[in-house]
């Protein structure tokens, strides 16, 4: 069965940080590019981040760019992300996403992120003012 779990979300108060994490089961973790996506309330879902199966580049959306991270631990089938100086407006469920053919992360960021294969159920991430 294929699972992707996220967990680290919470409250965090503006500025702060939080790591979520990304567990993968049930398929070749190596073959898959691996996303981070947000939805906020009443918005379109987003790619946030991106890590490419091919290389491991990593891509990010401009509005987070030097204040994310991205990383892949293979050996747990797990990826992350490092959100840092968050702001009140990135309130929102944050998903990460596998998928086999998107393997330069092309499209995360376009509307062809609803091709992706796998989502995970979410997981929230609250920031205060």
């Amino acid at each position: 069965e294929v699972q992707l779990v996220e967990s680290g979300g919470g409250l965090v108060q503006a500025g702060g940080s939080l790591r979520l994490s990304c567990a993968a089961s049930g398929f070749t973790f190596d073959d898959y590019a691996i996303g981070w996506f947000r939805q906020a309330p009443g918005k379109e879902r987003e790619g946030v981040s991106c890590i490419s199966s091919s290389d491991g580049s990593t891509y990010y959306a401009d509005s987070v760019k030097g204040r994310f991270t991205i990383s892949s631990d293979n050996a747990k089938n797990t990826v992350y992300l490092q959100m840092n100086s968050v702001k009140p407006e990135e309130t929102a469920v944050y998903y990460c996403a596998a998928d086999p053919v998107d393997r330069e992360c092309d499209y995360y960021s376009d509307p062809r992120m609803t091709l992706y294969q796998y989502w995970g159920q979410g997981t929230q991430v609250t920031v205060s003012s």
